[in-house]
């Protein structure tokens, strides 16, 4: 577990947790990125603005997190970027047929004890682990 980062990980879930509480609190939305994504490219301009500056801030803080510590962005066995693609496409794919994503069911939905966000959230983790399994095991794809 050359990988293991207890307190960088557990600082970067304590923000998650209260962004995620501020926006609920403050509007009443749910900080699933799907939702906010397909809100943005849906919703009239009115209901997108806030939308557009959430997923704006995402993009900028990682930009931002890439130029302070780029040896964090540059992990050995990184996939090429039309394999990231293709998983960003089915990850798509995934959160539209679980009516949303881990952010929206792992962290806001599990939180408002929602059993749906329960059942989503476990079946990603199985999913998950099922993929890492096959992809080491059976096609001996490296850790």
């Amino acid at each position: 577990m050359s990988h293991f980062t207890p307190w960088p990980s557990l600082a970067g879930g304590i923000v998650i947790g209260v962004a995620s509480g501020l926006l609920l609190l403050s509007s009443g939305q749910i900080a699933g990125i799907s939702g906010i994504l397909a809100g943005a490219l849906t919703r009239p301009a009115r209901g997108a603005s806030w939308r557009w500056a959430f997923l704006a801030g995402m993009l900028l803080a990682g930009l931002e997190l890439a130029r302070l510590w780029p040896a964090r962005f540059s992990l050995p066995g990184l996939p090429s970027l039309g394999l990231a693609g293709l998983a960003g496409l089915l990850v798509g794919v995934g959160t539209r047929l679980g009516n949303g994503c881990t952010s929206g069911h792992g962290v806001c939905g599990i939180a408002r004890r929602s059993p749906r966000s329960l059942v989503a959230t476990l079946t990603f983790i199985l999913t998950g682990a099922i993929t890492v399994f096959v992809l080491r095991r059976w096609l001996g794809a490296a850790a």
